[in-house]
């Protein structure tokens, strides 16, 4: 049984919003297990649904490169927002991407690539950088989408610079039609992805033990009612229609027009596009995504380097 700490409690509220009472009781009930304390507060109407994000704790840049049929995505982690604007942190993390783009897509193999004009490998080139900046970097990760024929597309929100930024998404439209419509109908679905944060591209594709994670969760909720099994099992079928809504690609409701499925919207492009059109897949990289970052006591490093306890 993990410990039921004052920082467990904060970071139980701050997951769900329930009250603090609500969350000390709810990891006294899991045997201190957030997630199932999650699951708990939830079950009982105490929490919102929140979506698996991730405090975003981390800095760094996002870069993405793209050639047609290709494009790549990385993410290069710093110590502070400063790095992010150094020009060579900002060179470095936009020729990682073209070397993922031009290689095998996965970072361990980017690590041990020459890296262009220098006379070492990205890691070696990394660490010079490093020792030039005088703070931590790491290559945290990367991917790597491909179509026969079509297009894929990337978008950086927010960027600071061409190819760079705190939020990179890469979406592939397979089809043999027009490219600059594909192109452009692209830039639309990955500006989408990057508001709506999808987690799967269709149905088949959601994880399944998140999905009965969920299932659990609404059958508990919908028994709660006191209707009838058969009107339960009613209730937790629009349910889980509603999840998929929330999680998958294909079944979310456009962000551009607030009212049409994506997966109608790149139907319906077919006709424009002069050929159909297939979502393959997609990429999402929010910057410090998952990583949690150790909160500091200003209070207390000002004592310390005064000489206090």
């Amino acid at each position: 049984m993990a410990e039921i700490t004052a920082a467990l409690v904060k970071e139980l509220r701050e997951k769900t919003g329930a009250g603090m009472m609500d969350c000390k009781k709810a990891l006294a009930e899991t045997q201190g297990d957030l997630e199932g304390a999650v699951d708990w507060l939830r079950k009982k109407g105490l929490a919102a649904a929140a979506k698996k994000s991730g405090r975003v704790a981390a800095e760094g840049l996002v870069a993405v490169a793209t050639a047609g049929t290709a494009g790549a995505v990385v993410e290069v982690n710093a110590e502070t927002d400063f790095v992010a604007r150094n020009d060579k942190f900002q060179a470095f993390s936009l020729k990682a991407a073209e070397l993922v783009l031009s290689g095998s897509g996965d970072v361990e193999g980017l690590k041990g690539t020459a890296y262009p004009d220098a006379g070492r490998t990205v890691q070696e080139e990394l660490t010079t950088l490093i020792a030039t900046i005088g703070e931590n970097m790491n290559i945290r990760r990367s991917a790597k989408l491909s179509v026969p024929a079509g297009v894929v597309v990337s978008y950086v929100h927010s960027a600071i610079a061409p190819g760079l930024g705190k939020i990179g998404v890469l979406v592939a439209l397979e089809s043999t039609g027009d490219t600059a419509k594909l192109n452009e109908l692209g830039k639309q679905v990955a500006m989408h992805i990057a508001a709506a944060r999808p987690d799967a591209l269709d149905i088949a594709d959601v994880d399944t033990s998140a999905l009965e994670r969920e299932r659990n969760v609404l059958a508990e909720q919908a028994r709660a009612s006191g209707k009838p099994e058969n009107i339960v099992e009613k209730m937790l079928e629009g349910r889980i229609r509603k999840y998929y809504e929330e999680v998958v690609l294909l079944e979310q409701t456009y962000v551009i027009d607030g009212e049409t499925k994506v997966r109608k919207v790149v139907e319906n492009a077919a006709k424009d596009v002069g050929a159909p059109v297939k979502v393959t897949g997609f990429v999402r990289f929010a910057l410090g995504e998952g990583i949690e970052k150790a909160e500091s006591d200003f209070a207390a490093e000002v004592a310390a380097a005064a000489g206090q306890k």
